[in-house]
């Protein structure tokens, strides 16, 4: 899955104990390279290494150009060919070309500024480190380049040398109830890439048994809402059936930046919940952010094939807006 690792925070920790840090970031992919653009190795002074930039392919001459980045002080721009045999190691069928960036951990990345990328990651902040590789300038920025930061997509900017690399939080689902439509639908979200928590008060029904291996809350779901925590990254899908339940999470969804909120029923349930809503002083733009019935109409009507219908709605909403 695509979460969070932590070789910034591993490549700071390094330099703050004086034992020399560069990161090492892919910056430009063509063909099969093994890893995407953003992947990124952290190499210590001593030559521990964290994280990939090829899957093994160039890491070492990779690893011999850091340690002598980090002698002189400066940054470097490595393109390296994979060879088919090479790729073929790794997983993938043919090879490719791949372009690092080197940077050393202090001459050339400012500790203030990697500071703040690793706290705004521990935070669960969305954030773009962005380099002019012509001017030799870095910063960091939350309010640009939404649309890369909708589709998870570093890279550079178009006719330019400006390289922009996104942190975005991983992604959560929150599935209140534990039905028989959260249990097919929570493999297939972590297989997506989701963090799954599935709440419910039901012990019986959120059990270890029936979901292994997920993170299970037995409050209230507005109580347990409110613990997790609600950011534009997570996905929240309602799938009790009872207003009992389901209300007093959508009430916390509603007043929050969730990216998605789903809600099981049929039309009439959902004119029904609709009705609540206004009665409890939400707003039309408000209320019209759930989705409900929930998921793409497929024609599903297994709870497999519903859970279907409920991730690629996830996945229609997170990538191209509601």
């Amino acid at each position: 899955m695509d979460r969070f690792d932590t070789i910034p925070e591993t490549a700071l920790a390094w330099h703050k104990a004086g034992r020399g840090a560069v990161l090492a970031t892919v910056i430009e992919t063509w063909g099969s390279a093994p890893r995407r653009v953003g992947s990124q190795l952290a190499i210590s002074g001593d030559g521990e290494i964290e994280g990939s930039v090829s899957g093994g392919c160039v890491e070492g001459a990779v690893i011999v150009e850091a340690l002598e980045s980090l002698e002189k002080g400066d940054a470097r721009e490595l393109e390296f060919g994979v060879s088919d045999g090479d790729a073929f190691a790794v997983g993938l069928a043919c090879g490719g070309t791949i372009r690092v960036l080197v940077e050393p951990v202090g001459p050339v990345l400012p500790e203030a500024l990697l500071d703040d990328l690793c706290a705004a990651r521990q935070a669960r902040e969305p954030i773009a480190y962005v380099v002019d590789l012509d001017a030799g300038t870095r910063r960091l920025t939350r309010d640009e380049y939404e649309t890369r930061f909708r589709m998870d997509r570093s890279g550079f900017e178009e006719d330019s040398r400006t390289f922009v690399a996104i942190h975005n939080p991983p992604l959560r689902l929150i599935a209140v109830g534990a039905v028989h439509i959260a249990q097919a639908l929570v493999p297939m979200a972590k297989i997506s890439g989701y963090d799954a928590t599935v709440v419910d008060p039901r012990e019986a029904f959120a059990s270890p048994e029936r979901f292994p291996g997920v993170t299970l809350v037995h409050d209230w779901p507005d109580e347990a809402l409110d613990a997790i925590g609600l950011d534009t990254r997570t996905a929240l899908v309602l799938l009790t059936h009872d207003p009992k339940l389901d209300d007093p999470a959508l009430h916390k969804a509603l007043k929050s930046k969730v990216f998605y909120i789903g809600a099981l029923g049929s039309t009439r349930t959902h004119a029904k919940r609709v009705t609540r809503l206004e009665e409890a002083g939400f707003s039309a733009d408000e209320i019209a952010r759930i989705h409900g019935p929930i998921g793409l109409d497929i024609g599903a009507a297994s709870p497999s094939e519903i859970a279907v219908s409920v991730l690629a709605e996830m996945t229609a909403t997170l990538r191209k807006g509601s």
